[in-house]
């Protein structure tokens, strides 16, 4: 996945093998033998790392073009992802080729990359500045799914080691990035029959942009610069609702866009 490469610890290892034979077998584990494996976020980003690069999600020596980033509030500690490509798709999209297990939907703004970030610009980054780092923002949709059989009864941990229980990621048309009010922008979620789900200035961090400084540090940790163009999904507007396979889901953001999918 990137020029960083380490030689996990036997526990690691087997937590990494684990999880790659879940995916390739297309089941699920039980989190209760693995709960004491991971202690600190960066036992999970190198188990992260070894499940890319045994499923060979992407080039060597490259970073990731995408990527899910977010926390539940300011104060909370962000977890980053790299999103395997083949489930990254442009709605409206049929996500019916995939396997899920216990999927659900969040609805959240993608930002993209405008220029290059090095790791130099990373580590001087403010939340001020950051925004001007991005040229365009989208509607996207995530379907979130875990490798774990109760995803509740996995640790913090074990979930950001699963790629941070991803399963798909649907981008809506790109529009050049502009101020928002985010704090009286609307978010309308329906799936299915259900009825739809609306929520105003709902972002977990206030401010989608908020994220760059943090996520772009952790991408260029190991001094890696970070390409233009790539994509960052930002945190749901709406939490995680269910879903069941053959639902069709939309996201509206009135005034940036809307997206659509089948599960």
């Amino acid at each position: 996945m990137n020029a960083h490469t380490t030689t996990l610890p036997p526990s690691l290892s087997a937590l990494a093998d684990a999880l790659v034979a879940a995916r390739r077998a297309n089941r699920t584990l039980d989190a209760v033998p693995w709960l004491d494996t991971l202690h600190e976020p960066a036992e999970a980003y190198a188990v992260q790392d070894a499940v890319a690069a045994a499923l060979g999600w992407f080039d060597a020596g490259t970073l990731p073009g995408c990527w899910k980033s977010g926390g539940g509030s300011r104060n909370a500690t962000l977890t980053h992802a790299p999103l395997p490509p083949a489930g990254v798709r442009q709605s409206p999209a049929d996500c019916s080729d995939l396997v899920f297990h216990q999927p659900g939907i969040e609805a959240e703004i993608a930002l993209r990359l405008g220029r290059e970030v090095t790791p130099a610009q990373a580590a001087s980054l403010d939340h001020e500045d950051a925004a001007a780092l991005v040229d365009a923002m989208t509607v996207s949709i995530e379907v979130c799914d875990a490798r774990w059989q109760d995803r509740e009864a996995a640790t913090p941990l074990l979930r950001l080691a699963d790629s941070q229980v991803h399963g798909a990621l649907v981008l809506g048309e790109w529009r050049p990035f502009a101020a928002i009010d985010w704090a009286s922008q609307r978010c309308e979620t329906k799936i299915g029959n259900a009825d739809t789900v609306v929520r105003e200035g709902s972002h977990p961090l206030g401010d989608p942009a908020w994220l760059l400084p943090i996520w772009l540090r952790h991408l260029t940790r190991h001094g890696q610069s970070v390409p233009a163009g790539t994509v960052v999904t930002t945190g749901s507007w709406i939490g995680l609702l269910p879903c069941a396979r053959g639902d069709q889901v939309t996201a509206d953001f009135p005034g940036i866009g809307a997206v659509r999918l089948r599960v």
